[in-house]
């Protein structure tokens, strides 16, 4: 496969809808309290049923994280699995909201102004990361790959870094009436994964070629790529080989992702199954697949 991204400084059309999107994220944790201090407490989602099947915390009606405690030692660095979960807001009030919730409960994070996008990033209490982000694709114009990083170009015409230091002022100035500690509202969801991955070449085939993604940047030099789902925000799924070639799976036992969920509509599932190969039936129009790096992926249609 070329190494060049296909997409190199290009958008997506304004009114492009995405054709694949997230489901919940299943995260095994150590401890019910303190995972629940951080996911329903600090960032904010609503318990919506506890039982065999895990912890069920969503917004609005969905269910986003689905906590499995019981894992006998925290995340460990080193393997493939979750980079980090992205937890994408509606409104910029509601992105101010959940940076002063994640204040209140003196939980650390990273403002971070990634042009395409605004975030903040936190860490759970077994090490899982977080990345709570507020689309701004009206920010953003193009991009280019450069050896060793990515320059954006923002609506303004400058040229920018992927990662600078987030201005939260304006932001916090945005504070909605609602209070902070309300839960998080109605069109939160699970906008995006990042993956560590063993092998770029073989991951990017696997959520291209068989799920369905597109490319969108291709980055060999800083060992990431990012995939679209046709949508105007193109950053859907990212994945790294930062932990070098050959990682593995952490041990049994040890907090991370247990899978994820992606939905997709009637024909594309079909396609997948098709292009798959070898997949576990589900039930009720859903299946399950391993990526080459070992991670279980759900792909199911909307309820």
């Amino acid at each position: 496969m070329s190494t060049c991204p296909l997409t190199d400084g290009a958008t997506a059309p304004a009114g492009a809808v995405d054709r694949i999107a997230y489901g919940a994220v299943h995260l095994d944790v150590t401890h019910r309290g303190r995972a629940l201090a951080f996911w329903r407490d600090a960032l904010g989602l609503e318990l919506r049923a506890e039982d065999e099947e895990g912890i069920r915390l969503g917004a609005g009606g969905d269910t986003l994280i689905v906590l499995h405690p019981g894992a006998a030692r925290p995340w460990r660095r080193g393997h493939a699995g979750l980079y980090h979960v992205a937890v994408h807001v509606p409104d910029v009030g509601e992105f101010a909201r959940a940076m002063a919730r994640l204040a209140e409960h003196r939980v650390a994070q990273a403002p971070t102004d990634h042009i395409f996008s605004m975030a903040t990033y936190a860490t759970d209490p077994d090490g899982l990361t977080l990345e709570i982000t507020l689309e701004t694709p009206e920010r953003f114009r193009s991009f280019h790959i450069t050896p060793g990083s990515i320059e954006i170009v923002d609506d303004r015409g400058r040229r920018r870094g992927p990662t600078e230091a987030l201005d939260v002022q304006p932001v916090l100035d945005r504070l909605p009436a609602r209070p902070v500690s309300a839960p998080m509202v109605a069109g939160t969801r699970v906008g995006h994964v990042h993956l560590h991955v063993p092998d770029m070449d073989e991951a990017v085939a696997f959520y291209r070629d068989v799920i369905g993604f597109q490319e969108h940047m291709i980055m060999p030099a800083i060992g990431m790529s990012d995939l679209s789902a046709g949508g105007r925000f193109p950053h859907r799924l990212a994945m790294n080989t930062w932990f070098g070639p050959g990682i593995s799976q952490a041990p049994a036992g040890t907090a991370g992702m247990r899978h994820y969920e992606l939905l997709v509509d009637a024909p594309a599932l079909a396609g997948i199954r098709e292009r798959a190969g070898a997949v576990t039936e589900l039930g009720g129009d859903r299946i399950a697949l391993t990526d080459p790096a070992g991670n279980t992926v759900h792909v199911g249609t909307p309820a």
